[in-house]
């Protein structure tokens, strides 16, 4: 049975929600058909220090031995559910953290690769979504905030084999949810839509891996 790892993040911004963390909470509470499941909820904390995503993100890891890592974060402008295909070596600030960190043209890993591409199934996750009548597409950019850092110190982790179990990953960006829109304004898509197409990409996971 595949062990599956989905993390979202907390509250950012001056919001008092994120869908990606009510996206884990309802997949920590109905699981996902298939396959073994275990959901966290990270810091919006860059950098590899303790109280850091990465680091919350890996000492899961560690202790659960994911074969998948799915990541879910918010994109305020996104109208549809994005699945990114590709992490950047870059911080590029346009807030600080919740750790009161902006950094500015800074690399994520001095002497990282220029880019990591994700290893889940994305066109196939993404048809499945669409599949629900929930709008998906796929990303070429996964920002340059802490949803791009994750991603890329994950896919990172993996290519350097320091996460030894884990062969498939890859980042998932949500749109606003309705409430949020009273106070930014933009567009929105309500948790129950969003959990619609989520359950049918993951699905796609679900199968024994080869």
């Amino acid at each position: 049975m595949p062990r599956l790892l989905l993390s979202g993040f907390e509250p950012f911004g001056g919001s008092t929600v994120n869908p990606s963390a009510a996206v884990v909470d309802a997949f920590g509470i109905e699981g996902v058909p298939g396959a073994e499941v275990q959901v966290v909820c990270l810091p919006v904390v860059g950098g590899i220090g303790v109280g850091s995503a990465f680091a919350r993100l890996a000492s899961v890891v560690e202790a659960f031995a994911p074969d998948t890592i799915v990541s879910f974060g918010e994109a305020a402008e996104a109208t549809h559910v994005r699945f990114e295909r590709v992490a950047i070596n870059v911080r590029d600030d346009r807030i600080p953290d919740n750790a009161g960190v902006q950094l500015v043209d800074q690399p994520i890993l001095l002497e990282g690769s220029v880019a990591h591409f994700a290893s889940l199934p994305l066109r196939t996750m993404r048809d499945a979504c669409e599949g629900e009548g929930v709008p998906a597409m796929l990303s070429n950019s996964a920002g340059t905030f802490l949803c791009n850092e994750l991603m890329y110190r994950t896919l990172d982790a993996m290519a350097t084999r320091r996460w030894p179990t884990v062969t498939r990953g890859g980042f998932v960006h949500v749109p606003q949810l309705p409430e949020q829109v009273a106070r930014r304004g933009g567009v929105s898509m309500r948790l129950d839509q969003v959990m619609v197409g989520l359950r049918a990409s993951l699905l796609t996971l679900s199968e024994p891996l080869g």
